[in-house]
Parts: structure tokens; C-alpha cells; sequence
């Protein structure tokens, strides 16, 4: 028998979560509250040290030297409704359930940002945040328990960057970016599916199995053993981890036509990454019989092992401007393209076993998010923003829409505001509110338990996904 441990740990390294991040694929959007009251249309502005993160270019507008560290809290509500999942097999299962709550209450993203103007021309900075993240639990008993049972994601980046003022219309920026990402990915095997399989198909394997029972065991023994093969039996299951750094960079320009106006190009590269870490499959608890189920773990040719996964995180590139149009009121705003297209099939190895690989049909394609914002400058020490978003998902179909991401177009309303307690010191509020579309599921792994040369339950995972989202960002921001 051949079993389908989880793929999905690395689609992770793309680009939050359908669930608990706002910005398309893994990636995750807030990286900064500030600009998030604008919904990230404020690439320009360079208002704050965040601007590290959105044009390394913007550090040339900063005086002195800031700070600025706070997070956002990312409350998800997501539903999921079952339309004909099934498995590769019939067999005597455990029953399906709805899912309920599989997404967290809430998390938690942090971000610390640093700067410090060295002279008329130089100014250096630092940043930590976070790039990714994913959380979800579905649990053992849903529709979809051959496909996931649960994925964890956590990254964090240290970006230390550095700025160049030409002149008075031309500033520079690059940075370095050292990325650390760890994952946890869990779901079931069928061995429900493939024990009936098997047992239509090859009894002799089954009948082999008992022979050798009652000869070493007794006759009772074979006869308990051949009343647990007929009866219920559980999923196994399989869990894997993984870590790894990688590096790479990102580059700014700003070009300022006047005090009021300026435009910014900036690009992130990607990052190769090389996630390695362990493979771990669970018999013990498929039946009541510890012979059988140290029979069916034999049989699975499944041992634990190391895991790998090669891969190389997309680029972006964003194009943004900002005016002020009076003493009162800005206009802002950012397209940002993601190339996410240099994810196609996703390969999960298992060495140095000779188990074959597991492939992941994802076929993304590239993506664009547009945004627009403004500042109100209520009073000297209130500052009002608001911004809306359009972001694309980067799945193509439901049939290529696996439910580790079940992520879909989205719509993001955002209001913030910036309130001085002194001339030093200031506080950062947003509220982000996102609409997904409804995300449709009907993917197909196209390798079954028994298929040589391959890794896959052959489960099939139809469904419809409903997600909504509030984000609430604090930050805090000191500058001497």
C-alpha cells in the first residue's frame, strides 16, 4: 500500500493563509499598520520605518532616528461545505463529518521596524516581520482527512536595508533578507480504502498474513486477526516537519516630482528554500489488534524518513505613487505583481527511501493587487486613513485548488489612523475587513494507494469554502 503523507507543507513557502493572512496564497499582507489603514496603498509615502519593507528607497525621507513595532491580529471566520468527496476506495471507514471551527480564533503577527540618518545622503535601516503563515486544523474525521488534517506555518524575516539620496528627485534603497521558515503538515491514510482494495483484488496477501498467525500465534490469534481485518478500521496517519533559511534581497527607487509628489518602484526577489525534515507514520491505532496493525504497516512499505521539498519563493514587484493634494488630504496608490507562476507541480521527496514522490498539481498563475488610499489630517495630532484592495488568488480552477489553500479573489476595506501623544511619539490603529469569494473545491490526487512509482491516497476533495476576515493592527512609533 502506498499512503499520501502531506504535501502541502511547502505551497506554504508561497506566497498567511486562506485563513489567517489577507494577502494572496501564503503570503501575508500586513506587514506594517500603518500601511495597513490604507490597504497597503501607501508604498510612496515612506511616512514611517515600515517603508523598509514596501521601497527600501523611502528610508532617505526618515529624520534622526525611529522606531516602530506593533502586529495585527487576524480573526478568521471560514466555513466549509462537503458537495461529494470520496475516496479512492470504498471501505469500511469512519463516518464523515462537517467541519467546525478549523480555522483559529485569532493570530497574532508581530512587526519591528528601525532606522537612523546618517547624513545628507545615507540612511540605514533594519526589519522584522513576518512573510508567511497558515494555521488550520480540520481534524480526523472531515471529507477531506486524505488530502489534510492540519497545516502550521510560521516564518519571520530580518531585513537589514540601506538608503541613497542622488538629489532631491532621486533616492535608492536596497536590502538583505534572511528568511527562516518552520512547518507542520498532518493528514490521514486511507487504509480503510486500501484493505478492501486489497482484499478484493489480492486476498492472498490477507490470507497469507492470518496463515502465518495461526501457525506462530494459535488459532485464536488468526481468528481475532481475521475479525479486525472485517471489521471497522481507522485511518493511519501521517505527520512530517520542516525548516530552513534563505536569503535573498530587495530594491527600491523613489522619485520625487515635488514636496507633495512622488512615485516608487520596488522589487522583493525570491528565496530558494530547502525545507528538510521528518516523515512519521501512525498504524497503531487502525485497529484493535496490534498484529494486524503491525501487518498493515509492513505492508504500506511506509517508514519514517526524512522529508524534502526544493523550492523558491515568488518575487514581487510594485509600482505606487502618492500626492498631497492639500494641507488636509493625500491620495495614494500601489499595483503590485507577484510572480507566482514559478509554482507548477510541487514535489515532495522522501529520502532516502525508495517511496516516490508526491506531486501537488497547483498550475499558478501570476498575480496583480491594485490599492487606493488617503490620509485626512483631522488635527495636528490626528491623522485619518482609509484604503481599499483588490488582490487575485493565484489558483486557476477548483479542480487545481487544494484545501490546504482554499484561497480565492478577495476585496479589502481598511480605515486606520495615526494619533501623536507627543512630538516623539505617535500610535498606529487600522481595521481591515476582507471578502473572499466563494472558493469551490474539486481536486483530484491522481495517485492511489496502489500506484508504484508514487505517493497518494487518490482521495478526491469537492467542496465550497466560504472565508471572511478582520485584522486589527497596533503599532507604535518613537522618533528621536
Amino acid at each position: 500500500m502506498k499512503h499520501k503523507y502531506l504535501p502541502l507543507l511547502i505551497v506554504a513557502a508561497f506566497a498567511g493563509i486562506s485563513s489567517t493572512a489577507q494577502a494572496s496564497g501564503y503570503r501575508f499582507g500586513s506587514q506594517s499598520v500603518s500601511a495597513q489603514g490604507t490597504a497597503d496603498a501607501s508604498g510612496a509615502e515612506a511616512g514611517d520605518a515600515s517603508t523598509i519593507f514596501y521601497n527600501p528607497a523611502g528610508l532617505s525621507r526618515l529624520e534622526g532616528t525611529q522606531f516602530v513595532g506593533g502586529g495585527t491580529l487576524v480573526v478568521p471566520h471560514s466555513t466549509y461545505a462537503d458537495s461529494g468527496s470520496k475516496p479512492f476506495f470504498p471501505g469500511n471507514r469512519a463516518p464523515y463529518s462537517e467541519t467546525k471551527d478549523y480555522a483559529p480564533d485569532a493570530v497574532f503577527a508581530p512587526a519591528l521596524y528601525a532606522s537612523k540618518k546618517i547624513n545628507d545622503q545615507w540612511t540605514v535601516g533594519a526589519g522584522l516581520f513576518v512573510p508567511y503563515g497558515a494555521k488550520l486544523d480540520y481534524g480526523n474525521d472531515w471529507y477531506g482527512r486524505y488530502a489534510i488534517t492540519n497545516i502550521k506555518l510560521e516564518a519571520i524575516a530580518l531585513n537589514p536595508s540601506v538608503s541613497f539620496k542622488l538629489d532631491q528627485h532621486h533616492s535608492f534603497g536596497f536590502g538583505i533578507t534572511a528568511e527562516y521558515m518552520k512547518a507542520e503538515l498532518g493528514q490521514g491514510v486511507d487504509v480503510p480504502g486500501s484493505v478492501a482494495y486489497l482484499g478484493k483484488y489480492a486476498p492472498s496477501a490477507s490470507q497469507a498474513f492470518l496463515s502465518n498467525i495461526a501457525k506462530t500465534q494459535g488459532l485464536a490469534a488468526a481468528q481475532a486477526a481475521g475479525a479486525a481485518l472485517q471489521g471497522p478500521i481507522k485511518d493511519g496517519h501521517a505527520s512530517m516537519d520542516g525548516h530552513d533559511w534563505g536569503f535573498g534581497f530587495n530594491l527600491g527607487y523613489l522619485y520625487q516630482l515635488n514636496e507633495g509628489t512622488r512615485f516608487g518602484i520596488a522589487y522583493r526577489s525570491s528565496i530558494s528554500h530547502k525545507l528538510k525534515g521528518s516523515t512519521i507514520w501512525d498504524f497503531s491505532q487502525v485497529t484493535s489488534n496490534p498484529a494486524v496493525n503491525a501487518f498493515i504497516a509492513k505492508a504500506s512499505n511506509k517508514v519514517n524518513s526524512q522529508a524534502l521539498v526544493e523550492l523558491r519563493t515568488p518575487e514581487t514587484l510594485s509600482v505606487n505613487a502618492f500626492h498631497q493634494m492639500d494641507d488636509r488630504w493625500a491620495l495614494m496608490g500601489d499595483v503590485t505583481w507577484t510572480r507566482t507562476s514559478r509554482l507548477q507541480n510541487l514535489d515532495i521527496q522522501f529520502p532516502p527511501t525508495a517511496e516516490g514522490a508526491e506531486r501537488i498539481r497547483q498550475q499558478w498563475k501570476d498575480t496583480y493587487r491594485v490599492s487606493l488610499g488617503t490620509n485626512y489630517k483631522y488635527s495636528e495630532s490626528l491623522m485619518l486613513r482609509a484604503g481599499i484592495a483588490h488582490d487575485q488568488a493565484p489558483v486557476r480552477s477548483a479542480e487545481l485548488r487544494h484545501p490546504a489553500l482554499p484561497d480565492s479573489d478577495r476585496m479589502q476595506y481598511s480605515i486606520g489612523a495615526n494619533w501623536k501623544l507627543n512630538a516623539n511619539s505617535s500610535i498606529d490603529l487600522a481595521y481591515s475587513y476582507i471578502d473572499f469569494k466563494d472558493a469551490e473545491v474539486n481536486y483530484k490526487n491522481d495517485c492511489s494507494p496502489v500506484m508504484a512509482g508514487c505517493t497518494g491516497n487518490g482521495e478526491t476533495t469537492k467542496g465550497l469554502f466560504k472565508t471572511r476576515m478582520q485584522l486589527i493592527g497596533l503599532a507604535y512609533n518613537y522618533k528621536f
